[in-house]
């Protein structure tokens, strides 16, 4: 007899800010574009599509579609959608890197 499965949702488990919070800093810290829309996507469902679209200014299925694993995000729905989900996004230099040497002006 085969083994039935069902598809995983992180939104079920991220039910408080924190744990959106924690899945948003790892994302940011791959620097993976792909992945943080997929982490905006799931923090998205998690409070709710339709309310989110409606606060970002765009309908359920653009949301939808913005975050999708197919596309490859825009920057100014990703920062919405961060807006909308009361998220702070920020930036810190990495551990061991040097900044790049100013230009001779």
């Amino acid at each position: 007899m085969p083994l039935k499965t069902i598809p995983f949702d992180g939104s079920e488990f991220l039910d408080d800010a924190e744990s959106q919070a924690e899945l948003m800093v790892d994302a940011l810290e791959t620097g993976d574009a792909k992945y943080i829309a997929h982490a905006l996507s799931v923090i998205a469902r998690a409070r709710g599509m339709t309310s989110i679209a409606e606060e970002a200014g765009i309908t359920r299925q653009a949301l939808y579609e913005a975050l999708s694993d197919d596309t490859d995000p825009d920057l100014a729905v990703l920062l919405n959608v961060a807006k909308v989900l009361s998220l702070k996004l920020s930036v810190e230099p990495r551990s061991g890197d040097k900044p790049p040497k100013q230009a001779a002006e």
